[in-house]
């Protein structure tokens, strides 16, 4: 993100968060409202925002807890009792930032931080900051402060008392003037669009990749999954690469591709995307879209799931989620692989390979120890390789030109020779019979 869109000030509206030296002390909150219908487990969910402030750097996370709550209150979404109570906590672990595990209205948030007299964050905000660090290429840095301008654009409405102040009017007419409130969209428009513009011209650039790597015959295989799933692990043993692989939430970003070579010997182009997450900002999920154009274009979706996990079913729930917002339809060719098999103890992975074995779409594996790794590549090639038929060709013998490409491309079985021809048994696929044709 730029230096101008994380300069923050009392009354920013952004999630730019800046650290100063030394680690900032935080205080992480899930709050647990009763009369939501969607909660998740609130243990599973703390600890995931703790993970998530673990993943941004130069935050120490000094305390956290569940605070459960039989509404939101609109004002300061705690009752007033839990404010005066979180403060004392806040001023006795010298908390410098406060991040709620939820959505947090920008009158909220308002009236938090002067209660408290820290900096607030909520989870969208804190999502965004971690992408705001990731990003390494172009697209993705542009990606993250198109969303970070949607999210603070939502913000403006009546958060702050300066954005109450009126400009006087120009012109010849008078009148009230214009708000601070509307300058400061007028000024958050203007940014979008220039945003718009400079990755329409990156995402031109990428198209005409993708348009020359579809000229070249390989199979792209897209891994996809939660946040942490072990997607970049896998990725690294399959492809010999050095991607970022943390245990860590977020630790891959941007996209990467590689060249792999199955057990068939079939090349194919395996891409790592970036994890999902439960809750995962819509402005990500709109910016993000291009970026995961990837999966759209993919021949074959590998949907990797941490086996270990103890909500590992919800995690994949959510993945399908946000897959079936980005336009994926349920019914493109997908694996599962049931990742971190070694982070089980005996008992429970022999009972989930047992699972695994019984579904042809589902693979039992490890990424760190290589277990199942085999079965599922040969899993991956037998899904893509296409359907061959037998032909009984004959050929005169002046046409030496595609008798020669038939065994180039290794599909002829048997050959006989005759008085004026040959007779060729071959079995292949309907493309080659179609680029032979063309011969």
């Amino acid at each position: 993100m730029s230096a101008e869109s994380r300069t923050t000030s009392e009354d920013d509206t952004g999630s730019g968060l800046e650290v100063e030296d030394g680690p900032m002390r935080a205080l992480v909150l899930h709050p647990e409202i009763k009369s939501d219908r969607n909660r998740r487990a609130p243990e599973f969910a703390l600890q995931e925002a703790v993970a998530l402030a673990a993943a941004l750097p130069g935050l120490e996370v000094v305390a956290s807890q569940v605070v459960r709550l039989p509404r939101a209150q609109p004002g300061l979404l705690f009752g007033t009792g839990k404010v005066a109570e979180l403060k004392q906590q806040i001023e006795a672990d010298e908390v410098g930032l406060v991040l709620i595990d939820g959505p947090v209205t920008p009158v909220q948030q308002r009236n938090l931080e002067k209660e408290w007299g820290v900096k607030l964050l909520d989870r969208t905000g804190l999502i965004l900051e971690i992408f705001a660090d990731r990003a390494a290429t172009r697209e993705g840095v542009l990606q993250v402060e198109l969303a970070a301008l949607s999210y603070q654009r939502t913000r403006l409405v009546r958060a702050w008392t300066h954005l109450e102040r009126q400009r006087g009017g120009l012109g010849f007419v008078g009148g009230p003037g214009e708000t601070q409130i509307e300058a400061d969209r007028r000024a958050i428009d203007d940014a979008v669009t220039r945003i718009k513009r400079q990755l329409q011209k990156v995402i031109k650039t990428r198209a005409l990749h993708r348009s020359a790597r579809k000229k070249v015959p390989y199979p792209i295989v897209a891994l996809v999954g939660y946040t942490n799933a072990g997607k970049s692990t896998l990725f690294n043993l399959l492809t010999g690469a050095n991607v970022m692989a943390k245990d860590m939430l977020f630790a891959t970003l941007d996209p990467t591709m590689r060249a792999v070579t199955l057990p068939d010997g079939m090349t194919i182009i395996l891409s790592d995307t970036v994890g999902f997450i439960s809750d995962l900002p819509t402005q990500l999920v709109a910016a993000f879209r291009a970026t995961l154009e990837e999966v759209l274009d993919a021949d074959l979706i590998v949907h990797v799931r941490d086996i270990s996990h103890p909500q590992t079913a919800q995690q994949a729930q959510d993945v399908q989620t946000i897959l079936t917002k980005l336009g994926v339809s349920e019914q493109a060719a997908a694996l599962e692989v049931w990742n971190k098999l070694d982070l089980l103890d005996k008992d429970a992975g022999a009972a989930r390979q047992t699972e695994a074995d019984r579904h042809e779409e589902i693979f039992a594996t490890s990424a760190i120890t290589g277990a199942g790794i085999d079965v599922f590549l040969t899993a991956v090639a037998e899904t893509l390789s296409p359907p061959r038929i037998e032909t009984v060709l004959e050929l005169p013998y002046s046409a030496g030109r595609k008798r020669a490409w038939l065994f180039d491309q290794g599909v002829v079985e048997a050959e006989e020779q005759g008085p004026e021809h040959t007779r060729l048994t071959v079995i292949w696929t309907r493309r080659q019979q179609s680029d032979f044709d063309a011969l």
